[in-house]
């Protein structure tokens, strides 16, 4: 079983929880993931299995796709509403002074990781080093939002945000309240897409659960059918064995320079991606599928 399967994450479990229970429902090992969701987020986690694991680095730098729900007036450790609370503010704010606010994000700015995050300091966690009661503050990335705010009942407003890779929304909720003067933090939190994963494409957990029991494997989709956008190209003989074992073979076909390519043979299906060089007029491997043997 080769391909990726777009999972509808629920509330209460982390993203390795979901791999772990596929692994059981599926009898399948080799899995990952290409983005972290918190336990009490939900939505869409991109989730490749067996051979397509190769292709998770191709999805690390996919924007994503969030609705969140910003409360004003709290500030927890967590930046979100599972930690404990720091502060409590009442929250003075119009509804055109925080649409102002939250619209002064929009674009990007210079994000400071959450002390309770993966990110690393020194070599450690930074949620380990937090929960040994240590201080330790990741160096700020800029980040990329295109933001907007959907609705408004202080002291809650719904916000849409589409950013970039390492972008932490209940950070930009804590920096919006921090901004107004009274404390934010993050409510609740959807992600509706990553990448090209809507999240109408999703099944959750028991749903798959479902359709494997009966032998539908209509939730996995092949990695040929997933990068339905890029060229195909068929080969044999000599040159198939070039590219089934990874190496760059020669090519007459009227491609882009750098374009990527789907290889396929006869016998094998998808061998994997390689990229074309307009040089050398020669295709050079990307990605490519570890053969059963």
């Amino acid at each position: 079983m080769n391909g990726i399967i777009p999972v509808f994450k629920e509330k209460g479990y982390t993203s390795f929880d979901a791999i772990a229970k596929l692994r059981r429902i599926l009898h399948i090992k080799k899995m990952g993931h290409t983005g972290t969701l918190d336990p009490d987020a939900e939505g869409v986690l991109v989730i490749c299995v067996g051979a397509a694991t190769r292709l998770i680095p191709l999805f690390s730098d996919d924007t994503k796709s969030y609705e969140a729900v910003l409360r004003l007036g709290i500030v927890t450790d967590t930046q979100d509403m599972t930690g404990t609370v720091l502060s409590e503010k009442e929250v003075t704010c119009t509804e055109e002074e925080l649409r102002a606010c939250a619209m002064s994000f929009q674009g990007g700015y210079l994000q400071t990781p959450p002390a309770y995050s993966a990110k690393q300091v020194d070599g450690k966690r930074l949620y380990a080093l937090a929960r040994e009661g240590k201080s330790a503050v990741a160096p700020p990335k800029q980040v990329e939002l295109d933001l907007a705010v959907e609705s408004i009942d202080l002291p809650f407003a719904r916000l849409s945000v589409t950013c970039s890779k390492g972008t932490y929304i209940r950070t930009l909720c804590h920096d919006i309240g921090a901004k107004l003067g009274c404390g934010g933090t993050m409510a609740s939190l959807l992600r509706t897409r990553c990448g090209r994963v809507d999240i109408s494409m999703c099944r959750t957990i028991p749903e798959i659960g479902e359709c494997a029991g009966r032998g539908d494997l209509s939730f996995l989709i092949p990695p040929e059918d997933f990068f339905s956008e890029y060229s195909s190209l068929h080969v044999s003989g000599q040159t198939a064995h070039l590219a089934l074992n990874g190496n760059r073979f020669r090519c007459r076909g009227a491609f882009d320079d750098s374009e990527v390519i789907k290889v396929f043979t006869e016998d094998k299906g998808m061998i994997g991606l390689f990229r074309y060089d307009k040089k050398y007029r020669v295709l050079r491997p990307y990605i490519i599928f570890p053969r059963e043997s």
